[in-house]
C-alpha cells in the first residue's frame, strides 16, 4: 500500500543506486537509463564532479534566502549572460516556475510602459510549459485542463502543423490585447517536434513588426540537449525571455528565466519572488553544470554522437518501416515516432533494459546523458533493434 497520491502511473520498478547512464534496481538488475528523469540529468547519475561540488557547498551554507545578496547567485548569474542573448537572470526551482515568471515578466513589461491591456499569452495549441493553473491552459489540452475549471483567462492559442503553412492564420491570432508569443524552441511533451529555423525566425519577424515579445521555452530542449547551448541559436534569432531548467542543475532542482534589460526593468522588487529559488547548493551545481556544458570540444561531442545515433535510428526505420514512422528530434532530444501506441513498446523497451518515455502522437522519448558514450550507444541501438524484431 502506497500512502502516496496516485496522480503518477508509476511503473513498478525502483532504484537504489545509479552511475553515469545506468541505473542499478533494487532488485539488481541493471539498467541503460535514456530517460535521465525526462531530461534532468545532463551529465548522468552520480556525477563526480557535481557530488564534489555539492557537498562542498552543503558544508558551508545551504539557504539564507533572497533578502540577502548571494554571491553563488551572482556567479551563475554572470556565466548565463555571458553565454546567451540575456542581459538578466530570475532563478527558479523548476521548469513551471520559470515559466509562469516569464509569463509574468511579459505582462509586466506591458504594464510598466503604459499598456496594461497588452496582457494575453499566444501559445500553440498541445504545448506543455508545466502543470500550474495557468500553464494547463497555456497549453491549451482538454486532456490536461479537464476537471480544473473555471478556465484560466489571458491565452490564444495558434496550431503548429506539419505542413505548410506552419503557423496558419498566426497574424490575425495577434490582438491588440497580445502581449507575447511563446512556443516550445523543440515541443517535448507534443511529440518532439523542432520548430524549423525558418518558423522561429518569422516568430521573430512578426513580434518585431507587432511590437509584442518572445518567449522561447527551452525548459526541455536548452542547456546542451539540442547540441547547441540553447536550442534556437541555430535560427540565429534570440528571444526576450526564455525559461530554463531540468539540465542546468544536473539533478538538482533549478530554473532560471533569461530576459533582455528591456524586460528586466519592469521586474522591480515585489514583482515576483522564491524562497527556495537561487538557493546556494542550486547555484554551486548549476555553475558548475555551465562550466562543463558551455565547453566547444563537449557540445562539439554532443553533436557528433547524437548525429551518429540518429542515423542508425533512421537506419533502423529503413529497416522496420511498418514499425517505425518518423525519427524526430535534434540532439539528445530524440522522438521514435510509431505508427502503433507506444506503451507495449516502451515496456519491451524496459524488459531489455533500456528505459524511455513516451510523448505525444505515439512518439518514445529518449534522453540520453549529454556525455553518454558511443558504446552505450550502440547498447541502445542493439535493444530497440531487438524489440522491433520481436514486436506485434
Amino acid at each position: 500500500m502506497s500512502y502516496l497520491v496516485k496522480n503518477y502511473n508509476r511503473k513498478k520498478i525502483s532504484f537504489v543506486k545509479g552511475k553515469g547512464s545506468y541505473l542499478y534496481s533494487t532488485n539488481g538488475k541493471k539498467y541503460l537509463d535514456f530517460c535521465g528523469g525526462i531530461a534532468v540529468l545532463s551529465l548522468g547519475h552520480a556525477n563526480p564532479e557535481l557530488i564534489k561540488t555539492l557537498t562542498t557547498q552543503a558544508k558551508k551554507v545551504w539557504h539564507v534566502s533572497n533578502a540577502f545578496i548571494i554571491p553563488e547567485g551572482e556567479e551563475l548569474a554572470k556565466k548565463l549572460v555571458k553565454k546567451t542573448f540575456a542581459d538578466k537572470v530570475i532563478f527558479q526551482n523548476s521548469g513551471l516556475e520559470a515559466t509562469e515568471a516569464a509569463m509574468k515578466a511579459a505582462k509586466k513589461y506591458f504594464h510598466s510602459i503604459g499598456k496594461p491591456h497588452k496582457n494575453r499569452i499566444l501559445c500553440i495549441s498541445g504545448s506543455f510549459h508545466g502543470r500550474s493553473l495557468a500553464t494547463i491552459y497555456a497549453s491549451g489540452s482538454k486532456k490536461m485542463t479537464e476537471g480544473f475549471l473555471p478556465k484560466i483567462p489571458g491565452f490564444d492559442h495558434v496550431k503548429f502543423k506539419d505542413t505548410k503553412p506552419r503557423f496558419p492564420n498566426l497574424r490575425k491570432k495577434i490582438k491588440r490585447t497580445t502581449a507575447a508569443i511563446m512556443v516550445e524552441t523543440i515541443l517535448g511533451e507534443g511529440g518532439i517536434k523542432p520548430i524549423p529555423d525558418k518558423c522561429l525566425r518569422y516568430l521573430r519577424k512578426i513580434c518585431n513588426e507587432k511590437k509584442i515579445l518572445l518567449i522561447l521555452d527551452e525548459v526541455q530542449s536548452g542547456i546542451g540537449r539540442s547540441g547547441d547551448f540553447l536550442a534556437f541559436e541555430k535560427s540565429k534569432i534570440f528571444p526576450d525571455i526564455c525559461p530554463i531548467a531540468k539540465g542546468i542543475g544536473g539533478g538538482f532542482p533549478m530554473g532560471a528565466v533569461l530576459m533582455t534589460n528591456k524586460v528586466a526593468k519592469a521586474m522591480q522588487p515585489g514583482s515576483h519572488g522564491s524562497t527556495f529559488g537561487g538557493n546556494q547548493l542550486a547555484m554551486k551545481v548549476g555553475s558548475k553544470v555551465m562550466d562543463i556544458i558551455s565547453k566547444k570540444s563537449f557540445l562539439k561531442n554532443v553533436k557528433k554522437n547524437s548525429n551518429y545515433f540518429l542515423n542508425k535510428l533512421n537506419k533502423l526505420k529503413n529497416k522496420f518501416p511498418k514499425i517505425i514512422k518518423e525519427i524526430r528530434g535534434r540532439g539528445f532530444l530524440i522522438g521514435l515516432q510509431l505508427y502503433q501506441d507506444q506503451s507495449k513498446f516502451i515496456e519491451k523497451l524496459m524488459d531489455n533494459k533500456l528505459l524511455t518515455i513516451r510523448a505525444a502522437e505515439n512518439t518514445v522519448r529518449i534522453l540520453p546523458p549529454l556525455n553518454v558514450k558511443k558504446n552505450e550507444i550502440d547498447q541502445a541501438l542493439r535493444i530497440i533493434d531487438k524489440v522491433c524484431a520481436d514486436f506485434k
